[in-house]
């Protein structure tokens, strides 16, 4: 069967009323220059991280059931993207799940294996280190925050097609995504450059080439929705992922968001902040509950630093000593008080902080 194939209209004399440009009008020179300078930036971010994006295949076993010589199936498939020149490699958790054994395809069609090092289902991430040395590698912009508005550049491995690159903007920050095993992941970049089943794992890159979100979903009944896990996440997982292959964190046992804090309130209450997490869940007779804390509180400190989002509690809670007590500073109904709560370390299946 033929394709039938609709063009650009090109505004050439003889083509029907109303395909190609108004009449009398001209191409804007200004146009093209916008245009070169949105491909430069583009081909130089790709040019520069392109080679550290990388294909993983999760090592084929047999289908339950299958016992020896039984049917093999793989356990899973993604893209990621090499961090430091010794291997190590940062991708979705739900990509590589549990599984040890990895293959990992380098940009110039080299297939290296590769150990999974850990994972943090709650942030859906996972790290994963491949047998080489003096590779290419990209730079995480753990320091910086996302800005709506700004370029977001996807690079992945989509359904095997490799160093697939597609464009777009930051939509927005601090959202809130469920994950594949219901925990709920926050402080999520949403963006609208374009993703396929098989970008899960790959970088999102600003217009200087650094890493600003590891890409992790894509809405399937929408158009250009894609979301990534910021940076800002990777840079405090990572290293727990190294030193104990998974992330040991304090537990309050609530759900929350970041949300806005009015400017007016701020200077009221003397916030150091301008934004708090919004609690939505206590869970009953968690470390929260028992404090006293209650949904529709806004969390503003923890242990006397300023909290503006859900992730920097998530960070605080990561590095808190097991067992001790800490202050919980609270905004309710337009008043702060001080709670003390005692985090616990946290379930391993608890979908809250």
């Amino acid at each position: 069967m033929a394709l039938r194939l609709q063009t650009i209209a090109s505004g050439r004399p003889g083509e029907p009323e109303g395909v190609g440009m108004p009449q009398g009008a001209r191409p804007d020179p200004e146009d093209d220059a916008l245009l070169d300078t949105y491909s430069r930036a583009v081909v130089s971010v790709v040019d520069a991280v392109g080679p550290a994006v990388v294909s993983l295949v999760v090592a084929p076993r047999p289908e339950a059931g299958g016992g020896r010589g039984g049917r093999r199936a793989l356990a899973g498939s993604g893209s990621g993207v090499l961090v430091a020149p010794d291997g190590y490699v940062i991708t979705n958790h739900h990509v590589v799940g549990e599984e040890r054994a990895v293959e990992v395809g380098l940009s110039d069609g080299h297939v290296l294996p590769a150990r999974r090092i850990g994972g943090d289902s709650a942030t859906d991430l996972a790290l994963v280190r491949v047998e080489g040395s003096s590779l290419p590698y990209a730079t995480l912009a753990s320091g910086a925050q996302a800005r709506p508005g700004q370029l977001a550049v996807a690079i992945g491995n989509p359904l095997g097609f490799s160093s697939t690159v597609s464009a777009g903007v930051v939509s927005a920050v601090g959202r809130a995504l469920r994950g594949r095993d219901g925990r709920l992941i926050e402080d999520v970049i949403q963006h609208t450059a374009p993703l396929n089943p098989g970008s899960s794992g790959g970088p999102l890159v600003d217009s200087r080439g650094r890493v600003i979100g590891i890409n992790t979903a894509i809405i399937a009944l929408a158009q250009g929705i894609g979301f990534a896990i910021p940076a800002s996440t990777a840079g405090w997982v990572v290293p727990q992922l190294l030193a104990h292959g998974r992330v040991r964190r304090g537990w309050l046992g609530l759900a929350g968001h970041t949300r806005p804090v009015p400017g007016a309130l701020a200077r009221r209450l003397a916030l150091l902040a301008d934004a708090a997490v919004e609690v939505l869940k206590v869970v009953s007779g968690g470390p929260a509950a028992r404090a006293g804390v209650r949904a529709g509180d806004w969390i503003v400190s923890f242990g006397d630093t300023p909290v503006r989002s859900a992730d920097e509690l998530q960070r605080l809670l990561a590095e808190w000593p097991s067992g001790g007590g800490a202050p919980l500073g609270l905004v309710r109904g337009g008043t702060r008080l001080t709670l003390e709560v005692r985090p616990e370390e946290a379930p391993a299946a608890d979908a809250t902080r």
